[in-house]
């Protein structure tokens, strides 16, 4: 039985970059904080494990790249975590023991290729799902290879429909189409986009989806990184890289919590199910606002391997 009113948190902070374990810490912290607010479901920004290094080129110019830039890279792929791996469990044990939902944006590490991701877990602690971002946006090519449509994913839950779309992808029509064929509920944006335009981009979604939207931002501070990253940027830095905008959206588009520029916080709002019927009543664009007839959408939910081993045929 679901929850009829579900008690949603959105968490602005920054990890440690470059310091996973401590990065660690925090996060712990913050839960715990979440869940001392009686949060049901907490959603932490884009890129919370492993970092937003803000600013960083990598040392890439048009058919070159530099020694610094490597290092700085090999820092970077350092902090990144495994799925499945050991810091994935500390983070399950974390939900399971605050009763909650999570929802956290990691950099993922597979093999040499780093993911910017995002991983869904349950009050009991499993993985329920996760998602890779499918189109990273400018310079984050350099460091970010692409998902593909086997995680756009939407999971079920004691609290409904959950599932993730970060940053920039919020921006492309046909995923969000593919996230409303699955029924999702609870829309999920970690991101890093602390621009005015960003409430509006929720807002729209929310109407459209006819969902609650989440979105949680970084607030990223000089006292956030290492004095070696300021060291790697051009000119000095300033004192704030990211400064939040973290919002909750209700599925007729009312500002629940609207965006927060002052620092980092733990907020929490409280979501009415009944809000997702009331929406869907005039405007279901999967459904009986759709035309099949006239326009249909093709999504291939195929995991994409560069390399497979067909088996050796018996002789």
């Amino acid at each position: 039985m679901e929850k009829p009113v579900v008690r949603a948190a959105v968490v602005q902070a920054a990890p440690v970059l470059f310091d996973t374990p401590a990065t660690f810490a925090k996060l712990e912290n913050l839960v715990r904080e979440a869940a001392g607010q009686g949060a049901d479901i907490a959603v932490f920004p884009e890129a919370f494990v492993g970092g937003y290094p803000k600013g960083l080129d990598f040392g890439a110019r048009l058919g070159m790249r530099s020694a610094e830039g490597r290092d700085a890279y090999r820092r970077y792929f350092e902090s990144a975590i495994e799925i499945p791996g050991p810091e994935c469990a500390l983070i399950g044990e974390m939900a399971r023991s605050s009763r909650m939902h999570l929802v956290i944006g990691i950099i993922e590490r597979s093999g040499g290729t780093l993911y910017c991701t995002a991983l869904m877990f349950g009050p009991d602690g499993r993985l329920l799902g996760k998602h890779r971002k499918l189109m990273p946006t400018a310079l984050e090519r350099i460091v970010w290879g692409q998902g593909d449509g086997s995680t756009l994913t939407v999971v079920d839950s004691g609290i409904g429909r959950i599932g993730s779309v970060i940053c920039w992808e919020n921006y492309m029509p046909l995923l969000r189409t593919a996230m409303y064929a699955q029924g999702v509920e609870i829309y999920c944006a970690p991101t890093v986009d602390d621009r005015e335009t960003w409430l509006p981009t929720m807002r729209m979604i929310a109407l459209e989806g006819r969902c609650f939207v989440l979105s949680a931002g970084q607030y990223l501070s000089r006292t956030d990184c290492p004095q070696s990253f300021s060291e790697l940027l051009d000119g000095e830095p300033p004192a704030v890289l990211i400064r939040g905008g973290s919002c909750i959206v209700d599925p007729l588009g009312n500002v629940l919590l609207a965006p927060d520029f002052d620092g980092p916080s733990v907020r929490v709002a409280e979501l009415d199910r009944r809000m997702l019927a009331r929406g869907k009543y005039d405007l279901d664009v999967v459904g009986h606002y759709a035309r099949p007839d006239v326009f249909a959408l093709s999504v291939n939910t195929a995991a994409q391997v560069p390399v497979k081993f067909e088996p050796v045929p018996p002789v």
